[in-house]
């Protein structure tokens, strides 16, 4: 974690709520920067970073249960503001010599927030605000040196501060979209109480971004394995810029593509960026390998594992095309730090959310969801330093780089593509024939999406291939054949989402293409599940 020292920060110390990352974005929108922490992160370590502020995350513990996520205390006696949300709020009180206490009764839903005693969390508010609850615990003595600043009709210590030593407490979540002036609230948090200035834009994140690759890998070369999907083309436009023909795109067709994949990518970045790319084809590795797989952790390890293989191989053949240029001082020297030859650094597409979802340490109070491609294995063993320049950013983030760095909006908008690819949306073995099956489905659910003008509207819409036959009629004939899933969901960082509710017809017209042109599905059903429970992807 690199302290930033040239502009505003807010830490957020993350206690495991389904909302922290909510609360990031929130900061951001405020053009503030901010990044989430691990809960027991010390007060040394947080005083050297500098924030101007901190905010605790709410959790699913109570604060007295066994083994609940706890914090250093003297991160209270740092004299930076800190606001607590909820659960944040309860630790505040119990670390302070408060009291916290298990009502019996569960708070949660929509609740009417009466404002007292002027505080500046609440300047230009009013005396009254809609506000969201989601706890069980409640704050029932306050410690030495606060005092109530709003009360709902269940809770008298809805809202709270210690004006002196900086220290804010709510009971509600101002983060999300139900407290409807929750933002003015974390901007008076921002702007009053922390001084932050408005200094968080896509334009500084780029400039910074670009001068810490060339301070990181200086003249050495770099490789990155371009899939075609937003992040790794941002990621290699943005290491473009920075370093130019330092950067070679290594593009491995791995048989899981979408149509015309390798076509499009290579046309991109190939022939209108100029940056250097080497097109691997090993679609018959892929697909051997994954015979008989059904499990769909195992089939992510194996592609992962294949791909370095393949990386591996490819990057070899590039020193040989460099020894063949000319390039004999590049192909022979062996950097310090590892790498390949000449290619010491490893460049990836990892997001924020790859890294929140990706968390495994024991005792962090986020579960894992599932390996990302993106975050695992790949650096210890194939001894490559890493550069990930989108790291800190959220998917919308990322598109709004790729507009400025100047890539094409079918790519920016691009919706987002598991590294995985098609294996992860078919249920049990991937078969050349499944594929084949599924990438027809699927390409007529992106052409009639388009055609409908809703393509860009959502953030995902695709086919999933179930490994569930049903019966059916086709021309008074009796059938047994495949089951195609339709999954259209919206969202805005991927971190949650809901189904897309979309016209009758247009679900009418994808269904009955489908069900007529693709040889072997005979039934065509509709997600309509949400992120939680669900996850967007099936696998």
């Amino acid at each position: 974690m690199a302290a930033r020292s040239t502009h505003s920060k807010i830490l957020i110390l993350d206690f495991g709520s389904q909302y922290t990352q909510v609360i990031a974005r929130r900061i951001r929108e405020c053009q503030v920067y901010s990044e989430i922490v691990r809960f027991d992160t010390s007060a040394a370590e947080i005083a050297a970073l500098k924030p101007n502020g901190l905010i605790l995350s709410g959790g699913p513990a109570s604060v007295y249960d066994k083994g609940a996520p706890q914090i250093d205390p003297q991160i209270f006696s740092l004299g930076i503001p800190v606001l607590g949300i909820c659960y944040g709020l309860m630790l505040m009180a119990h670390h302070l010599s408060g009291q916290v206490v298990f009502t019996g009764r569960r708070e949660y839903g929509a609740g009417m927030l009466h404002i007292k005693n002027g505080s500046e969390l609440f300047d230009g508010l009013g005396n009254q605000l809609d506000v969201w609850n989601s706890h069980g615990d409640e704050v029932t003595a306050l410690p030495k040196g606060f005092r109530v600043v709003g009360t709902t009709e269940g809770c008298n210590f809805a809202a709270v501060e210690d004006r002196q030593r900086k220290l804010y407490g709510l009971q509600f979540h101002p983060e999300v979209a139900h407290t409807p002036r929750g933002r003015e609230i974390l901007q008076n948090f921002l702007y009053h109480i922390c001084q932050c200035a408005m200094d968080w834009t896509m334009g500084s994140f780029i400039e910074e971004a670009c001068a810490r690759v060339r301070k990181q890998v200086g003249d050495q070369k770099v490789v990155l394995g371009l899939s075609g999907g937003v992040d790794s083309s941002v990621t290699a436009a943005l290491l473009h810029k920075a370093i130019g023909d330092q950067l070679t795109c290594i593009f491995v067709n791995n048989g899981l593509l979408r149509a015309r994949e390798e076509e499009i990518v290579q046309r991109v970045f190939g022939e209108n960026f100029h940056v250097r790319l080497k097109y691997v084809d090993a679609s018959d590795r892929f697909l051997t390998l994954l015979k008989g797989v059904t499990d769909p952790e195992t089939k992510r390890k194996l592609i992962g594992n294949e791909f370095i293989k393949v990386f591996q191989r490819a990057t070899e053949e590039l020193l040989e095309e460099d020894r063949r240029n000319g390039e004999r001082k590049l192909a022979t020297a062996t950097p310090s730090g590892g790498g390949h030859g000449g290619y010491k650094f490893l460049a990836q597409g990892t997001l924020y959310p790859d890294v929140i979802e990706s968390v495994s340490i024991e005792g962090n109070p986020a579960q894992v969801i599932k390996s990302h491609h993106n975050v695992g294995g790949l650096p210890d063993k194939m001894h490559f330093e890493l550069v990930e320049p989108v790291r800190q950013l959220f998917k919308d983030e990322v598109r709004q780089a790729g507009l400025q760095l100047g890539l094409p909006k079918e790519i920016v908008y691009r919706q987002p593509f598991p590294g995985p690819g098609l294996a992860v949306r078919i249920l049990g073995e991937v078969t050349p024939e499944r594929l084949a099956i599924l990438r027809e489905a699927d390409t007529i659910v992106q052409s009639e999406m388009e055609a409908a003008d809703w393509y860009y509207k959502v953030w995902q819409s695709f086919a999933v291939l179930l490994p569930v036959q049903s019966v059916g009629v086709m021309g008074d004939q009796r059938t047994y054949e495949n089951t195609v899933v339709l999954r259209i969901v919206e969202s805005q960082d991927g971190m949650t989402a809901d189904w897309v509710r979309l016209p009758f017809e247009l679900l009418a017209r994808i269904s009955a293409r489908i069900s007529n042109e693709v040889k072997g599905v005979n039934r065509v059903c509709f997600d309509i599940s949400s992120k939680p429970p669900s996850t967007i992807e099936w696998e």
